[in-house]
Protein backbone atom coordinates (compact mmCIF):
# COMPACT_ATOMS: atom_id res chain seq x y z
CA UNK A 1 0.00 0.00 0.00
CA UNK A 2 1.74 3.59 -0.32
CA UNK A 3 2.90 5.55 2.17
CA UNK A 4 0.11 8.21 3.48
CA UNK A 5 1.94 11.06 3.82
CA UNK A 6 1.18 13.10 7.15
CA UNK A 7 -1.28 16.13 6.43
CA UNK A 8 -0.90 15.29 2.68
CA UNK A 9 -4.11 17.15 0.97
CA UNK A 10 -6.47 13.90 -0.56
CA UNK A 11 -8.89 16.68 -1.34
CA UNK A 12 -11.23 15.79 1.56
CA UNK A 13 -11.62 18.43 3.25
CA UNK A 14 -14.02 21.74 2.84
CA UNK A 15 -12.33 25.04 1.93
CA UNK A 16 -13.39 28.55 0.57
CA UNK A 17 -10.96 28.49 -2.35
CA UNK A 18 -11.33 26.13 -4.55
CA UNK A 19 -8.67 25.25 -7.42
CA UNK A 20 -10.30 24.27 -10.18
CA UNK A 21 -7.90 23.43 -12.87
CA UNK A 22 -3.85 21.35 -12.74
CA UNK A 23 -2.24 20.22 -15.61
CA UNK A 24 -1.32 16.46 -16.47
CA UNK A 25 2.54 16.12 -17.86
CA UNK A 26 3.62 13.02 -19.09
CA UNK A 27 7.59 12.79 -18.62
CA UNK A 28 7.94 10.22 -21.56
CA UNK A 29 5.95 12.40 -24.18
CA UNK A 30 8.56 15.85 -23.19
CA UNK A 31 5.18 17.40 -21.52
CA UNK A 32 5.83 20.82 -20.02
CA UNK A 33 6.08 24.27 -19.58
CA UNK A 34 9.22 26.80 -20.55
CA UNK A 35 9.60 30.62 -19.98
CA UNK A 36 12.62 31.03 -22.01
CA UNK A 37 15.04 33.57 -21.29
CA UNK A 38 14.87 36.95 -21.45
CA UNK A 39 13.74 40.40 -20.10
CA UNK A 40 15.25 41.33 -17.04
CA UNK A 41 16.47 39.21 -13.71
CA UNK A 42 14.39 39.08 -10.45
CA UNK A 43 16.02 39.07 -7.35
CA UNK A 44 18.67 36.66 -6.77
CA UNK A 45 18.89 36.60 -3.07
CA UNK A 46 15.21 36.82 -2.21
CA UNK A 47 12.07 34.55 -3.93
CA UNK A 48 9.20 32.13 -2.78
CA UNK A 49 7.81 29.31 -4.84
CA UNK A 50 5.19 27.41 -3.92
CA UNK A 51 3.12 25.08 -6.41
CA UNK A 52 0.87 21.82 -5.46
CA UNK A 53 1.78 18.44 -7.21
CA UNK A 54 0.05 15.25 -7.34
CA UNK A 55 2.68 11.90 -7.98
CA UNK A 56 1.36 9.18 -10.11
CA UNK A 57 4.41 7.07 -10.72
CA UNK A 58 6.44 6.79 -7.24
CA UNK A 59 9.57 5.46 -7.99
CA UNK A 60 10.83 7.23 -11.03
CA UNK A 61 13.12 10.09 -11.50
CA UNK A 62 11.07 13.64 -11.58
CA UNK A 63 11.90 17.18 -11.97
CA UNK A 64 9.20 19.62 -11.62
CA UNK A 65 10.90 22.97 -11.67
CA UNK A 66 14.11 23.70 -13.41
CA UNK A 67 16.01 27.19 -14.25
CA UNK A 68 19.35 26.42 -16.39
CA UNK A 69 21.39 23.33 -15.40
CA UNK A 70 21.49 24.10 -11.31
CA UNK A 71 18.66 24.59 -10.23
CA UNK A 72 16.33 21.46 -9.71
CA UNK A 73 13.47 20.82 -7.91
CA UNK A 74 12.90 16.77 -7.96
CA UNK A 75 11.85 13.30 -6.89
CA UNK A 76 14.21 10.86 -6.94
CA UNK A 77 13.55 7.43 -7.58
CA UNK A 78 14.06 6.80 -4.23
CA UNK A 79 11.11 9.26 -3.69
CA UNK A 80 12.87 11.48 -1.64
CA UNK A 81 13.09 15.33 -1.99
CA UNK A 82 16.20 16.64 -3.43
CA UNK A 83 16.49 20.65 -4.20
CA UNK A 84 19.60 22.00 -5.91
CA UNK A 85 20.38 25.36 -6.31
CA UNK A 86 23.51 27.60 -8.10
CA UNK A 87 27.16 26.51 -7.20
CA UNK A 88 26.51 22.79 -5.46
CA UNK A 89 23.75 24.00 -2.42
CA UNK A 90 21.73 20.70 -2.51
CA UNK A 91 19.37 19.82 0.07
CA UNK A 92 18.02 16.37 0.54
CA UNK A 93 15.85 14.71 3.39
CA UNK A 94 15.93 11.04 2.72
CA UNK A 95 13.72 9.92 5.59
CA UNK A 96 11.14 11.20 3.88
CA UNK A 97 9.02 9.21 1.17
CA UNK A 98 7.06 10.96 -1.57
CA UNK A 99 5.12 7.61 -2.64
CA UNK A 100 1.40 8.27 -2.42
CA UNK A 101 -0.43 8.33 -5.43
CA UNK A 102 -3.19 9.66 -3.93
CA UNK A 103 -2.47 12.54 -2.50
CA UNK A 104 -1.86 16.02 -3.71
CA UNK A 105 1.48 17.83 -2.18
CA UNK A 106 1.98 21.21 -1.46
CA UNK A 107 5.78 22.48 -2.11
CA UNK A 108 6.59 26.20 -0.68
CA UNK A 109 10.39 26.59 -1.11
CA UNK A 110 11.09 30.37 0.38
CA UNK A 111 14.64 31.89 0.31
CA UNK A 112 16.43 34.88 1.49
CA UNK A 113 20.32 34.96 1.53
CA UNK A 114 20.24 37.92 2.99
CA UNK A 115 19.01 36.56 6.10
CA UNK A 116 22.01 36.91 8.88
CA UNK A 117 21.54 32.84 10.06
CA UNK A 118 22.35 30.27 7.82
CA UNK A 119 19.11 28.25 8.82
CA UNK A 120 16.83 31.31 7.54
CA UNK A 121 17.97 30.92 4.21
CA UNK A 122 16.54 28.49 2.26
CA UNK A 123 13.13 27.10 4.34
CA UNK A 124 11.39 24.51 2.44
CA UNK A 125 7.90 23.45 3.52
CA UNK A 126 5.73 20.34 2.95
CA UNK A 127 1.99 20.46 3.67
CA UNK A 128 2.40 23.36 5.84
CA UNK A 129 5.51 21.95 8.15
CA UNK A 130 8.96 23.18 7.78
CA UNK A 131 11.71 20.71 7.01
CA UNK A 132 14.09 22.00 9.84
CA UNK A 133 15.73 18.35 10.06
CA UNK A 134 17.70 18.06 6.97
CA UNK A 135 20.80 15.83 7.28
CA UNK A 136 21.46 15.45 3.65
CA UNK A 137 21.98 19.31 3.60
CA UNK A 138 25.21 20.11 1.46
CA UNK A 139 26.44 23.78 2.03
CA UNK A 140 23.90 26.34 2.56
CA UNK A 141 24.00 30.35 0.55
CA UNK A 142 26.73 32.13 1.82
CA UNK A 143 24.91 35.68 2.75
CA UNK A 144 23.78 37.92 0.22
CA UNK A 145 24.79 35.24 -2.12
CA UNK A 146 23.25 35.30 -5.91
CA UNK A 147 21.60 32.53 -7.16
CA UNK A 148 20.62 31.19 -10.05
CA UNK A 149 17.20 31.11 -9.30
CA UNK A 150 15.31 34.23 -10.40
CA UNK A 151 18.07 34.61 -12.90
CA UNK A 152 15.79 34.80 -15.25
CA UNK A 153 17.54 37.18 -18.76
CA UNK A 154 19.77 34.06 -19.35
CA UNK A 155 18.56 30.69 -18.07
CA UNK A 156 15.39 28.86 -18.95
CA UNK A 157 12.77 28.51 -16.41
CA UNK A 158 10.84 24.89 -16.65
CA UNK A 159 7.74 23.52 -15.23
CA UNK A 160 7.67 19.59 -15.35
CA UNK A 161 10.92 19.17 -17.10
CA UNK A 162 14.69 19.47 -17.16
CA UNK A 163 16.32 19.86 -20.37
CA UNK A 164 19.53 19.47 -19.87
CA UNK A 165 19.06 16.04 -18.27
CA UNK A 166 15.77 14.89 -20.57
CA UNK A 167 13.23 14.14 -17.86
CA UNK A 168 10.53 15.80 -16.26
CA UNK A 169 7.12 14.50 -14.47
CA UNK A 170 4.72 12.44 -14.40
CA UNK A 171 1.42 13.58 -12.74
CA UNK A 172 -0.23 16.77 -12.16
CA UNK A 173 0.67 20.25 -11.10
CA UNK A 174 -1.76 23.08 -9.97
CA UNK A 175 -1.94 26.79 -8.55
CA UNK A 176 1.84 27.41 -8.87
CA UNK A 177 2.68 30.72 -7.76
CA UNK A 178 6.55 32.47 -8.16
CA UNK A 179 6.70 35.48 -5.68
CA UNK A 180 9.91 37.63 -6.73
CA UNK A 181 11.94 39.61 -4.14
CA UNK A 182 9.50 38.08 -0.92
CA UNK A 183 10.36 35.62 1.64
CA UNK A 184 6.48 34.57 1.94
CA UNK A 185 5.67 32.84 5.02
CA UNK A 186 4.10 29.24 3.67
CA UNK A 187 0.44 30.50 5.74
CA UNK A 188 0.10 33.08 2.88
CA UNK A 189 -0.82 29.98 0.24
CA UNK A 190 -2.24 27.58 3.10
CA UNK A 191 -3.60 26.45 6.43
CA UNK A 192 -4.47 24.07 8.51
CA UNK A 193 -8.44 22.12 8.64
CA UNK A 194 -9.31 23.40 12.52
CA UNK A 195 -11.40 20.16 12.63
CA UNK A 196 -8.74 17.62 10.82
CA UNK A 197 -5.62 18.97 10.73
CA UNK A 198 -4.69 18.35 6.90
CA UNK A 199 -3.34 21.00 5.09
CA UNK A 200 -5.39 22.55 2.49
CA UNK A 201 -5.25 25.40 0.04
CA UNK A 202 -5.90 29.11 0.30
CA UNK A 203 -5.94 31.96 -2.13
CA UNK A 204 -2.40 34.08 -2.23
CA UNK A 205 -3.65 37.59 -2.15
CA UNK A 206 -0.19 39.07 -2.25
CA UNK A 207 2.79 40.95 -4.34
CA UNK A 208 4.70 39.10 -6.92
CA UNK A 209 6.57 41.14 -7.49
CA UNK A 210 8.52 42.27 -11.19
CA UNK A 211 9.53 39.33 -12.23
CA UNK A 212 6.94 37.00 -10.52
CA UNK A 213 4.28 35.10 -12.03
CA UNK A 214 1.23 33.08 -11.48
CA UNK A 215 -0.21 29.54 -13.09
CA UNK A 216 -3.48 28.56 -12.80
CA UNK A 217 -4.14 26.73 -15.99
CA UNK A 218 -7.57 28.20 -15.87
CA UNK A 219 -7.33 28.49 -20.02
CA UNK A 220 -7.58 24.92 -21.95
CA UNK A 221 -6.46 27.02 -25.04
CA UNK A 222 -3.39 28.98 -23.04
CA UNK A 223 -1.90 27.36 -20.43
CA UNK A 224 0.87 28.78 -19.46
CA UNK A 225 -1.14 32.08 -19.17
CA UNK A 226 0.53 34.19 -15.94
CA UNK A 227 -2.56 35.73 -14.07
CA UNK A 228 -0.23 37.51 -11.98
CA UNK A 229 -0.60 40.51 -13.65
CA UNK A 230 2.72 40.88 -14.83
CA UNK A 231 2.61 38.74 -18.35
CA UNK A 232 5.42 36.82 -17.31
CA UNK A 233 3.70 33.61 -19.94
CA UNK A 234 4.88 30.48 -20.16
CA UNK A 235 4.83 28.40 -23.46
CA UNK A 236 3.47 24.96 -23.60
CA UNK A 237 5.85 22.18 -24.90
CA UNK A 238 4.11 19.17 -26.15
CA UNK A 239 1.29 20.22 -24.04
CA UNK A 240 -2.90 20.90 -25.86
CA UNK A 241 -6.23 21.90 -24.20
CA UNK A 242 -6.39 17.83 -23.71
CA UNK A 243 -4.50 17.82 -20.92
CA UNK A 244 -6.16 20.39 -18.85
CA UNK A 245 -7.10 18.41 -15.71
CA UNK A 246 -9.77 18.87 -12.92
CA UNK A 247 -8.22 17.09 -10.28
CA UNK A 248 -7.25 19.44 -8.32
CA UNK A 249 -5.94 20.10 -4.01
CA UNK A 250 -9.54 20.89 -3.34
CA UNK A 251 -11.21 18.46 -5.56
CA UNK A 252 -9.04 15.21 -5.72
CA UNK A 253 -10.27 12.51 -7.87
CA UNK A 254 -9.32 9.06 -8.42
CA UNK A 255 -7.14 7.44 -10.65
CA UNK A 256 -5.10 4.09 -11.34
CA UNK A 257 -3.28 3.31 -8.53
CA UNK A 258 0.40 2.34 -9.21
CA UNK A 259 1.33 0.43 -5.82
CA UNK A 260 -1.77 -2.00 -6.39
CA UNK A 261 -0.97 -5.29 -8.02
CA UNK A 262 2.18 -4.95 -11.11
CA UNK A 263 5.36 -4.57 -10.98
CA UNK A 264 6.49 -1.72 -13.13
CA UNK A 265 8.21 -2.58 -16.47
CA UNK A 266 7.30 -2.68 -19.56
CA UNK A 267 3.86 -2.33 -18.67
CA UNK A 268 3.19 1.38 -18.06
CA UNK A 269 0.53 2.87 -15.79
CA UNK A 270 0.54 6.68 -17.26
CA UNK A 271 -0.83 9.53 -18.82
CA UNK A 272 -1.97 10.69 -14.93
CA UNK A 273 -2.17 7.12 -14.20
CA UNK A 274 -5.81 6.89 -16.31
CA UNK A 275 -4.07 4.54 -19.05
CA UNK A 276 -2.71 0.99 -18.96
CA UNK A 277 -0.07 -0.48 -21.35
CA UNK A 278 0.11 -4.52 -20.90
CA UNK A 279 2.62 -5.38 -23.91
CA UNK A 280 3.19 -8.61 -26.07
CA UNK A 281 4.44 -11.23 -23.88
CA UNK A 282 3.44 -10.49 -20.38
CA UNK A 283 0.34 -12.31 -18.12
CA UNK A 284 -2.84 -10.09 -17.22
CA UNK A 285 -2.45 -7.25 -14.66
CA UNK A 286 -4.94 -5.79 -12.43
CA UNK A 287 -5.29 -2.63 -11.53
CA UNK A 288 -7.91 -0.99 -8.73
CA UNK A 289 -8.20 2.73 -8.80
CA UNK A 290 -6.57 5.23 -5.96
CA UNK A 291 -10.57 5.53 -3.87
CA UNK A 292 -12.19 3.06 -1.84
CA UNK A 293 -15.80 3.08 -1.06
CA UNK A 294 -18.41 2.08 1.44
CA UNK A 295 -21.47 3.75 0.69
CA UNK A 296 -22.86 6.19 -2.02
CA UNK A 297 -23.50 5.62 -5.95
CA UNK A 298 -20.53 6.51 -8.04
CA UNK A 299 -19.85 6.30 -11.97
CA UNK A 300 -16.88 5.83 -14.18
CA UNK A 301 -16.07 4.62 -17.85
CA UNK A 302 -13.51 2.55 -19.61
CA UNK A 303 -12.35 1.87 -22.97
CA UNK A 304 -9.98 -0.76 -24.30
CA UNK A 305 -7.93 -1.30 -27.28
CA UNK A 306 -6.93 -5.18 -28.41
CA UNK A 307 -9.41 -8.22 -27.31
CA UNK A 308 -8.89 -8.56 -23.59
CA UNK A 309 -10.29 -7.06 -20.62
CA UNK A 310 -12.86 -6.73 -17.49
CA UNK A 311 -13.78 -4.25 -16.03
CA UNK A 312 -15.31 -3.65 -12.83
CA UNK A 313 -14.53 -3.82 -8.84
CA UNK A 314 -12.32 -6.00 -6.15
CA UNK A 315 -12.55 -5.99 -2.74
CA UNK A 316 -10.33 -4.43 -0.53
CA UNK A 317 -9.47 -7.78 1.23
CA UNK A 318 -9.62 -9.83 -2.17
CA UNK A 319 -6.89 -12.04 -1.53
CA UNK A 320 -5.21 -11.82 -5.37
CA UNK A 321 -4.59 -7.84 -5.61
CA UNK A 322 -2.47 -6.31 -4.56
CA UNK A 323 -0.46 -9.70 -3.62
CA UNK A 324 -0.72 -11.34 -6.89
CA UNK A 325 1.20 -9.95 -9.50
CA UNK A 326 0.92 -12.15 -12.49
CA UNK A 327 -1.73 -14.57 -14.15
CA UNK A 328 -4.52 -12.98 -12.55
CA UNK A 329 -7.58 -11.13 -14.00
CA UNK A 330 -10.76 -9.70 -11.49
CA UNK A 331 -13.61 -12.46 -10.99
CA UNK A 332 -11.17 -15.28 -11.02
CA UNK A 333 -8.98 -17.13 -9.00
CA UNK A 334 -6.23 -19.06 -9.80
CA UNK A 335 -7.85 -22.41 -10.82
CA UNK A 336 -9.99 -19.72 -13.45
CA UNK A 337 -13.28 -20.70 -11.08
CA UNK A 338 -15.01 -17.56 -9.91
CA UNK A 339 -13.74 -17.89 -6.17
CA UNK A 340 -12.12 -14.58 -5.40
CA UNK A 341 -13.63 -10.90 -3.90
CA UNK A 342 -13.85 -9.21 -7.32
CA UNK A 343 -15.91 -9.15 -10.37
CA UNK A 344 -15.93 -8.18 -14.32
CA UNK A 345 -17.45 -7.89 -16.93
CA UNK A 346 -15.35 -9.51 -19.83
CA UNK A 347 -15.05 -7.80 -23.16
CA UNK A 348 -14.84 -10.67 -25.61
CA UNK A 349 -18.12 -12.54 -24.34
CA UNK A 350 -19.86 -10.24 -21.85
CA UNK A 351 -19.84 -12.64 -18.81
CA UNK A 352 -19.68 -10.96 -15.82
CA UNK A 353 -17.54 -13.40 -13.65
CA UNK A 354 -18.44 -13.11 -10.22
CA UNK A 355 -21.83 -11.94 -10.51
CA UNK A 356 -23.82 -13.78 -7.15
CA UNK A 357 -26.98 -13.22 -9.74
CA UNK A 358 -27.29 -14.25 -13.00
CA UNK A 359 -27.39 -10.98 -14.94
CA UNK A 360 -26.89 -10.96 -18.58
CA UNK A 361 -23.83 -8.68 -19.47
CA UNK A 362 -22.68 -7.33 -22.87
CA UNK A 363 -19.42 -7.61 -25.11
CA UNK A 364 -17.31 -4.71 -25.96
CA UNK A 365 -14.15 -3.63 -27.95
CA UNK A 366 -11.98 -0.67 -28.80
CA UNK A 367 -15.18 1.33 -30.33
CA UNK A 368 -17.16 1.09 -27.00
CA UNK A 369 -17.21 3.07 -23.40
CA UNK A 370 -18.61 0.57 -21.02
CA UNK A 371 -19.74 2.77 -18.34
CA UNK A 372 -19.63 1.93 -14.37
CA UNK A 373 -22.53 2.64 -11.91
CA UNK A 374 -21.53 1.43 -8.43
CA UNK A 375 -24.59 1.14 -5.94
CA UNK A 376 -23.20 0.38 -2.66
CA UNK A 377 -26.43 1.08 -1.18
CA UNK A 378 -27.82 -1.69 -3.00
CA UNK A 379 -24.61 -3.69 -3.31
CA UNK A 380 -25.21 -3.75 -6.75
CA UNK A 381 -22.92 -2.47 -10.09
CA UNK A 382 -24.44 -1.82 -13.53
CA UNK A 383 -22.30 -1.98 -16.67
CA UNK A 384 -23.44 -0.32 -19.81
CA UNK A 385 -22.04 -0.22 -23.10
CA UNK A 386 -22.21 3.00 -25.17
CA UNK A 387 -24.74 4.10 -22.87
CA UNK A 388 -27.33 0.53 -22.89
CA UNK A 389 -27.49 -0.84 -19.73
CA UNK A 390 -26.67 -4.70 -19.89
CA UNK A 391 -28.85 -6.96 -18.65
CA UNK A 392 -32.14 -5.18 -19.02
CA UNK A 393 -30.62 -2.83 -15.67
CA UNK A 394 -31.88 0.45 -15.06
CA UNK A 395 -29.49 2.31 -12.09
CA UNK A 396 -31.22 5.08 -11.34
CA UNK A 397 -34.57 2.85 -10.28
CA UNK A 398 -32.40 0.22 -8.73
CA UNK A 399 -33.18 -2.70 -11.49
CA UNK A 400 -31.54 -5.60 -11.88
CA UNK A 401 -27.65 -5.16 -11.90
CA UNK A 402 -25.05 -7.67 -11.09
CA UNK A 403 -24.47 -8.68 -6.81
CA UNK A 404 -21.60 -9.62 -5.20
CA UNK A 405 -21.02 -12.54 -2.38
CA UNK A 406 -21.71 -11.25 1.39
CA UNK A 407 -18.60 -12.74 2.50
CA UNK A 408 -17.16 -9.55 0.58
CA UNK A 409 -15.82 -6.16 3.29
CA UNK A 410 -17.72 -3.23 3.11
CA UNK A 411 -15.01 -1.55 0.98
CA UNK A 412 -14.63 -1.91 -2.63
CA UNK A 413 -12.20 -0.68 -5.27
CA UNK A 414 -12.80 0.21 -8.88
CA UNK A 415 -10.88 -2.28 -11.06
CA UNK A 416 -9.82 -3.37 -14.42
CA UNK A 417 -8.02 -6.40 -15.84
CA UNK A 418 -5.43 -6.38 -19.06
CA UNK A 419 -4.22 -8.62 -21.38
CA UNK A 420 -1.26 -8.94 -23.02
CA UNK A 421 -0.64 -6.14 -26.24
CA UNK A 422 -3.88 -4.57 -24.52
CA UNK A 423 -4.22 -1.26 -23.15
CA UNK A 424 -7.37 -0.26 -20.65
CA UNK A 425 -7.92 3.46 -20.67
CA UNK A 426 -10.19 4.76 -17.36
CA UNK A 427 -12.11 7.81 -16.84
CA UNK A 428 -13.03 8.85 -13.42
CA UNK A 429 -13.79 11.93 -14.54
CA UNK A 430 -10.77 14.27 -13.17
CA UNK A 431 -8.57 13.39 -16.53
CA UNK A 432 -8.95 10.72 -19.31
CA UNK A 433 -7.20 10.71 -22.79
CA UNK A 434 -10.38 8.87 -23.96
CA UNK A 435 -11.87 11.02 -27.00
CA UNK A 436 -15.14 12.65 -25.17
CA UNK A 437 -17.66 14.82 -27.02
CA UNK A 438 -20.33 15.52 -25.20
CA UNK A 439 -18.63 16.28 -21.79
CA UNK A 440 -21.54 15.45 -19.72
CA UNK A 441 -21.03 15.44 -15.75
CA UNK A 442 -22.63 14.80 -12.64
CA UNK A 443 -25.65 16.09 -11.06
CA UNK A 444 -22.86 18.14 -8.62
CA UNK A 445 -20.94 18.97 -11.60
CA UNK A 446 -18.26 17.03 -11.42
CA UNK A 447 -16.69 14.90 -13.68
CA UNK A 448 -16.09 14.82 -17.93
CA UNK A 449 -17.73 12.04 -19.21
CA UNK A 450 -19.12 10.81 -22.91
CA UNK A 451 -21.97 9.95 -20.97
CA UNK A 452 -24.20 11.18 -18.45
CA UNK A 453 -24.39 9.48 -15.07
CA UNK A 454 -27.76 7.97 -13.92
CA UNK A 455 -29.68 10.24 -11.81
CA UNK A 456 -28.26 9.54 -8.36
CA UNK A 457 -25.09 8.51 -9.16
CA UNK A 458 -21.96 10.96 -8.78
CA UNK A 459 -17.75 10.90 -9.93
CA UNK A 460 -15.51 9.18 -7.68
CA UNK A 461 -14.40 12.89 -6.58
CA UNK A 462 -13.58 14.10 -2.53
CA UNK A 463 -16.40 16.85 -3.18
CA UNK A 464 -18.36 13.96 -3.69
CA UNK A 465 -17.22 11.74 -1.14
CA UNK A 466 -18.03 13.90 1.60
CA UNK A 467 -21.38 14.34 1.12
CA UNK A 468 -22.37 10.73 -0.21
CA UNK A 469 -19.27 8.97 0.32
Amino acid sequence: MAFLERNANRGSVSTGYDIDYSVKLQDTESEYLQRAASGSDGSRTTMTLSMWLKRTEPGNDHIFYSQGSHVRFRWKTSDYFSLRLANGHEFEHQARKFRDPNAWYHLVVAIDTTQATASNRVKIYWNGEQETTLPDENNPPDQNEQLTLGQFSSVTTQLGWFVEGGYGLDGYIAEVNYIDGIQQAVTEFGEFDSASGIWKAKEYTGSYGNEGFYLNFSSAGDMGNDDSGNNNDFTVQNVNQNDQATDTPTNNFCTGNELVNFSPGSQNLFQGATRFYNPSGQNWQSITGTFGVTKGKWYWEFQTTGTGAFVGISDVEDDKIPQKTDGYFIGYGDDNSATTKSLGMYSTNGVIYNDAGSVTGASYDNSNIVGVALDMDNRKIHFAVDNTWAGSSDPANNTNGATWNTSWSDTVHPAFSCAQNNEVLVNYGGYTVISISSAASDANGYGTFEYAPPSGYYALCTKNLAEYG
